[in-house]
């Protein structure tokens, strides 16, 4: 197999991580959502399926998700003769949610870890807002890169004087701040966009400084992630005030994961974070004490690639 023929998988991966990574879960869902409240019967609930298409309905309290109905559900209290029984009796109490402000490749990495068609969306007050199921996220996939295709057609018809490719910034990242997890690896990969470097390239620094800043937000009590920008490359520091790691080679590993249990409870925690961020890199360093913290360095060279950019 040829070099060009092994980069390929990689690319195609790097290219749909780079879709994933713009996205929340808010703009994905579907805002139209068909709930019932605790004295609603099943018989109700089959009728809201029938007629609306789905194939599940949250059950709610006063806005908030305390049980859920599904169609296997709906089928087994009609094989029973339980049609007329309130769906109390008959919901799933054990209710899997999503937040609307945390970034969509948390919610892929739950329908991977639950075999749920779709989940219940909440906001900041725990109160549902919305339905994702993996349709939502496929056509999200296609309108972004619909989206992506047409601002490079823009740009190949409309060549803009490249500005100077230098920049130092740094960016403050809190615990558990998922709504604005996310924009500072969307502001370089736009910085670096504007400035004409390929594709391929601003792939994989958006996928370094993304998985970065997500390991801030979800993994640390909250620290900073700093950009170092010139011609030649392009150099990501992570430095988060603990709890720090044990063991940083086990650290690296695909599948392991230091998430506590919220995170883990999420459905997330899948432990390719660091991996990935090593795999997209020229250069990679890691430090890490713990109760210290962890620094992290990665840089990545804007060296002449051959690729394919569509």
């Amino acid at each position: 197999m040829s070099d060009e023929e092994q980069k390929e998988p990689l690319q195609s991966s790097l290219r749909v991580q780079e879709l994933i990574y713009g996205l929340k879960i808010g703009e994905v869902m579907t805002k139209k959502v068909f709930a019932v409240s605790r004295n609603c019967t099943m018989r109700d609930v089959q009728q809201i399926m029938k007629s609306n298409g789905i194939t599940g309905v949250p059950v709610v309290d006063n806005r908030r998700v305390v049980g859920f109905v599904s169609m296997n559900d709906v089928m087994t209290a009609l094989e029973e003769g339980g049609m007329d029984e309130g769906v109390i009796a008959r919901m799933s109490g054990e209710v899997q949610t999503l937040a609307e402000e945390m970034p969509l490749s948390f919610a892929i990495s739950a329908f991977n870890k639950f075999s749920f068609r779709s989940f219940p969306v909440v906001s900041k007050k725990n109160e549902l807002v919305g339905i994702l199921t993996f349709r939502n996220i496929n056509l999200a996939l296609i309108r972004e890169l619909s989206r992506q295709l047409r601002e490079m057609e823009h740009l190949h018809e409309y060549p803009e004087e490249h500005a100077s490719l230098e920049l130092v910034k740094v960016y403050q990242l809190n615990r558990y701040d998922f709504e604005n997890g996310g924009k500072a690896s969307i502001e370089i990969k736009k910085f670096l966009k504007e400035r004409g470097i390929s594709l391929a390239l601003v792939r994989r620094v958006a996928v370094a400084s993304y998985e970065l800043e997500i390991n801030l937000v979800a993994h640390s009590i909250g620290g900073m992630l700093s950009f170092d920008i010139n011609k030649d490359r392009v150099k990501i520091s992570s430095h988060d005030r603990g709890p720090g790691i044990d063991d940083v080679e086990q650290a690296l590993t695909e599948g392991f994961s230091t998430a506590n249990e919220w995170i883990r409870s999420q459905g997330f925690g899948a432990g390719m974070g660091l991996p990935n961020v090593k795999r997209v890199s020229d250069e990679f360093a890691i430090q890490s004490a713990v109760g210290m913290g962890t620094m992290i360095r990665t840089v990545i060279h804007f060296k002449e690639e051959k690729q394919n950019e569509d």
